[in-house]
């Protein structure tokens, strides 16, 4: 494996996307800056990525705390140059309104939104002294409407959405590259697949059609694509969904 001398963060880097994404930016040859709440749990995917002749460093971070992320980040920067910042962090809950308390609402707010933007900033602040850089941030179904139960979740998608099209207006022409990919599914997860036996029953999940959830390696496929675009066709928002998802 050629590595290269660049870096690649991955904020929220859970069991399923956001390994997902540190494994295929580590095939490609970054460093990878992987973070996440228990920063312990990451051991098999450090495990994984070195395995395969792969750099990573796993750290715990809280994303919501200023100085842990602004410290993540540097350190990440210190090792190689600070290429790609990929904001993950998930805060998927389903409340009805009058059960949503409000610290329900707020914490995923600063999980799902303003940890977004404590991101989004700082990685700027690495990047535009080099004039180069990318910085993504996940969507999802909720970016774009709100459903019933959702009201925390679609605020704070809402505004992740909202702040990476205001940084992709600003930093665009400064040849920083900011997208947000919305995952219109249901993505093939412990969780995910906890909820289909609970509603559906067992014998639901042997017989998933085929394309009715996305899997991990094609979230991570989608944004190596991004990465790859050309400064003359970038694209700052894309749609994922499987096959089977109704839309």
């Amino acid at each position: 494996m050629e590595h290269r001398n660049a870096t690649a963060a991955v904020i929220g880097t859970g069991d399923y996307i956001g390994a997902a994404i540190a494994r295929k930016f580590a095939a490609e040859g970054f460093t990878i800056f992987a973070g996440r709440r228990h920063g312990n749990q990451l051991a098999p995917l450090v495990a994984d990525v070195q395995a395969q002749g792969g750099q990573i460093v796993a750290r715990s971070l809280d994303a919501r705390k200023e100085d842990d992320l602004t410290a993540f980040l540097q350190e990440a920067d210190r090792r190689a140059p600070l290429e790609v910042c990929i904001f993950n962090v998930g805060a998927n809950v389903n409340f009805p309104l009058l059960e949503t308390t409000e610290r329900v609402f707020r914490k995923v707010w600063e999980m799902a939104c303003y940890a977004g933007f404590l991101a989004g900033r700082e990685a700027a602040r690495l990047m535009l002294p080099r004039g180069r850089g990318c910085i993504f941030f996940t969507g999802a179904t909720a970016s774009l409407r709100g459903s019933a139960g959702y009201a925390a979740f679609a605020s704070a998608k809402f505004g992740l959405r909202a702040l990476a099209q205001s940084a992709a207006r600003e930093l665009g022409p400064k040849n920083i590259h900011v997208a947000h990919l919305v995952i219109d599914a249901g993505v093939d997860t412990a969780w995910v697949r906890d909820r289909i036996r609970q509603s559906e029953g067992e014998a639901a999940l042997d017989q998933l059609a085929p394309g009715r959830l996305m899997r991990p390696d094609a979230v991570a496929d989608a944004y190596w694509q991004l990465y790859q675009q050309p400064a003359d066709a970038w694209t700052f928002e894309l749609e994922i969904r499987p096959a089977g998802e109704k839309w």
